[in-house]
Order: C-alpha cells, then sequence, then structure tokens
C-alpha cells in the first residue's frame, strides 16, 4: 500500500544490525522523528475547478530533464541489503528518469554502475584525510560519465549512533554470538549472500584488484574525514572536478549564502537524515530560509524524512527544485530487491500526480508557485 508496508517488509526480512544501520539515527534519533514530525505538521490548500486533465510532473536540472522532482540520495553500504544493491537502485532509477547518487561508500565500482546502468548519474564525494583517494575516484567518475558531484560536508565527525554501537557494527565484520543468532533467525538474508564475500568499500582503491586496508576501510565507516576540509577547499574540488558541485550537509541560511559566494552550483538542505547532530531542526523547516537566503541564485535541494508524493508536494511548495530520498529506496530494496525500488518510484510517482490533482495544480512550475496561489 505505501512506503510503510515495505518497511516492515524490510525489517522482517534483514538481521537487526542491518535494519538499525538503515533506520537508526543520532543519539536519542530526536532529529530522525523531526524529521517526519515536522512533515506531517505541513498543511497543503487543495484548490478547486481547475483543468487537471493533463499532469506534468517533469522538472529541468542542470539541462538535464528528470521525469519525476525526486532523486535517489547518496546512500552507503547498498550492498548489505541486497548484493549488488547499488546497480540494482541505479538501474531502478534509470527506469523512473531520476538521478542516482553513488555513494563514496558504495559496494559496487563505479565503472560497473556505469556499464550497467545508462541514466542520470551523480556521485557524492566524502573527503577523508588522504585526499587522493578522493581525487582518484573523482578523476574514475568523470571518465565513466558522472557529470554532478555531491560533496558531503556534515560529516567532519560521525554521529553517535547507538544502534551500530550496541550491535557492534564495525569494519572489519566479526558478528558476536548475540548477532550470530539473529543471522540464524535470517536465512533468506543470509542466503542471498552464499559464497560472497562480505560487502567492502570498493571505490577506494583506483584499480579494483588493490587491496584497501582495514584501516581505511573502517576509517570511512566511522567517517572519519578530513577535518581541516573548508570552503577554500572548494577550489581543490574545482581543480578536480569539470562538471556541477553541489554541496550537502546545509541547514544554517548563512551556511547557504556562502555556499554560493565560493562557486556552489546547487545546495542540499540536508541533517543527514537525523544520523549527525540529534539536535539539529528538521530540514523542511530549515528550508523556507536556505531559500529565502539564496533567493534563486542556485537550485536547492532537500532530504530528510520524505515518504510520500504529499511529503514532496510540500518540499516544492516551499522552494525545493526537487526532494532527494534514501531510506524509503532501501526499504523498497531490502523488502524485494530491484522490483521493490521501482515499487517505490511507482508509487512515489502516483501519489505525487494524486496529490497535484487534489490541490489543482499541473505541473511542478504551478505547484512550487507556493501557499494558496
Amino acid at each position: 500500500m505505501d512506503i510503510d508496508d515495505l518497511r516492515r517488509q524490510a525489517r522482517r526480512f534483514l538481521p537487526r544490525f542491518v535494519f538499525d544501520f538503515l533506520e537508526g539515527g543520532a543519539g536519542d534519533e530526536t532529529c530522525l522523528q523531526e524529521n517526519l514530525a515536522a512533515l506531517r505538521n505541513i498543511s497543503l490548500w487543495p484548490r478547486v475547478l481547475r483543468d487537471t486533465s493533463g499532469i506534468d510532473t517533469s522538472i529541468e536540472v542542470f539541462g538535464e530533464r528528470w521525469r519525476l522532482p525526486f532523486a535517489v540520495a547518496p546512500t552507503g553500504f547498498n550492498g548489505l541489503f541486497r548484493p549488488d544493491g547499488d546497480i540494482l537502485i541505479a538501474r531502478a532509477a534509470a527506469r523512473a528518469g531520476v538521478p542516482f547518487s553513488l555513494s563514496t561508500a558504495s559496494n559496487a565500482r563505479l565503472e560497473e554502475v556505469a556499464r550497467q546502468a545508462d541514466g542520470l548519474r551523480w556521485l557524492q564525494l566524502y573527503v577523508m584525510s588522504d585526499r587522493s583517494i578522493a581525487e582518484q575516484i573523482m578523476r574514475r567518475a568523470w571518465t565513466a560519465g558522472y557529470r554532478v558531484l555531491v560533496l558531503t560536508v556534515d560529516v567532519a565527525v560521525n554521529g553517535y549512533r547507538k544502534r551500530d554501537i550496541r550491535n557492534g557494527f564495525r569494519l572489519p565484520f566479526r558478528p558476536g554470538l548475540m548477532t550470530a543468532l539473529d543471522l540464524a533467525r535470517h536465512p533468506r538474508w543470509m542466503l542471498q549472500f552464499a559464497g560472497r564475500p562480505f560487502p567492502n568499500f570498493a571505490n577506494l582503491s583506483e584499480h579494483p584488484d588493490t587491496a584497501v586496508s582495514a584501516q581505511v576501510q573502517a576509517a570511512l565507516l566511522n567517517r572519519t574525514m578530513d577535518r581541516t576540509l573548508a570552503w577554500d577547499s572548494l577550489s581543490w574540488v574545482r581543480a578536480h572536478w569539470k562538471g556541477q558541485v553541489v554541496v550537502k550537509g546545509v541547514l544554517h541560511p548563512d551556511d547557504a549564502a556562502r555556499a554560493v559566494a565560493e562557486g556552489a552550483d546547487g545546495i542540499v538542505v540536508s541533517n543527514h537524515g537525523g544520523r549527525q547532530l540529534q539536535s539539529a531542526p528538521a530540514a523542511i523547516e530549515a528550508l523556507p530560509q536556505v531559500v529565502e537566503r539564496v533567493d534563486g541564485a542556485v537550485p536547492i535541494f532537500v532530504d530528510g524524512g520524505f515518504r510520500s508524493g504529499e511529503d514532496v508536494a510540500k518540499a516544492l511548495d516551499r522552494g525545493a527544485k526537487a526532494v532527494f530520498l534514501g531510506r524509503p529506496i532501501l526499504y523498497g530494496l531490502a523488502a524485494a530487491g530491484e522490483a521493490g525500488v521501482d515499487r517505490v518510484f511507482d508509487w512515489l510517482r502516483d501519489d505525487l500526480e494524486r496529490t497535484m490533482i487534489l490541490m489543482g495544480r499541473r505541473s511542478i512550475d504551478e505547484l512550487a508557485a507556493g501557499g494558496r496561489s
């Protein structure tokens, strides 16, 4: 029926430590819950007796046409939910006509994703202490046809994620007794990985046959990043990337203005799905201030807590160009693999179209007009 149904199926299918990695937030998960609550508390104003016989959900971003005003957010360790998870999501996104953002923490080589998914491909970048890793990833991605870089800037240190700590989720993976018992209760999940190694971060090395140390992999899982990364580092990014640069993880309007001044081509208003600072504001609450401050200079995207077409409409109504989706995509992937991701896109598209008809809006431009117009 909806994303919640897929979430329940995913929870039954996944071992606890895997579902907790997908679902969890920082601290007491206040921010995660605020994302959901803030969206629930927003109303949409229906307008009646308008011709809605034709609905256009497409938008244009950076000269590319998206069929829908949402995209796949960069999420790491997708191969933990289903083997080749990154590739399965990318193929579904291509069919839906929306971008797929490949995470630095992906489990599939970026070249293989490009070979198997002929859609819009964006690259998300974490900058670790050894910047040569980021440089080789950017170089390979541009060669493979990725054209937009999503620079994530809100992980100078990992959020305090209690679920992962309690579950002992770390690299190298060594399950304790309780985790081993939990794995035994999830034979279907275990069976899909039979004969396969535990997923690793496939893009940290430039060459597929070059092993990456356990320390470097653990550093990425724990988000041990380059804490010298500052505004003047955008010039370093520009030196290694020819395409658009979108800065992800902005909440404060002053930071948004600074990003534009430093040459960012777009901004993602995001609190990292409530996984970083537990007292951070809900992304949808921060969105209007950022939109007002940037004043149309660059497109503003948003993520955090979006579960329906109505949620997407609420963001567009408040000035977002598009919404990035994380957990709902992973619920679909875990519940039913590639077909589950297709189902997420289909349901969100149908729900958005229904919402637009009930609001009397024929296009995303009309929806983005805002308020009660």
